[in-house]
């Protein structure tokens, strides 16, 4: 049995995907950018992209009753491997104690020519 998640705290998907489907115990979120989901305004630089972005994963989280500590995985897409220090460091301060695993790809191009995306698993 599966539930989807619908977030007002991300930015509504661009394609036919959910924020996040929850499978028993388990969610599993879409890849999230830094785009506001009031205003749609997607930062110019990776710090604030990155910042934004954790702040959707942080509400689609919560809205299924979760947080930060559920996280057992993610994956984290940059379009500039050089921007990882930027990125590792903003990710590192949402986890407090036991990190997920976790892979960092470069790849040539994101959706809406954003500089990072990341998506999550998270477990109850």
């Amino acid at each position: 049995m599966k539930s989807i998640i619908t977030s007002k705290n991300a930015p509504a998907p661009i394609g036919p995907y959910s924020h996040g489907v929850l499978v028993g115990n388990m969610l599993f979120v879409s890849g999230q950018v830094g785009k506001h989901p009031e205003t749609g305004i997607i930062p110019e630089n990776v710090k604030e992209q990155t910042i934004r972005v954790m702040e959707n994963l942080k509400g689609i989280l919560a809205d299924a009753g979760m947080n930060f500590e559920n996280v057992v995985k993610t994956t984290i897409f940059l379009k500039n491997l050089n921007d990882f220090a930027t990125v590792n460091e903003i990710y590192g301060s949402n986890f407090t104690g036991s990190y997920p695993a976790r892979e960092t790809v470069e790849v040539s191009r994101l959706p809406l020519d954003v500089l990072v995306e990341i998506s999550v698993i998270a477990m109850k």
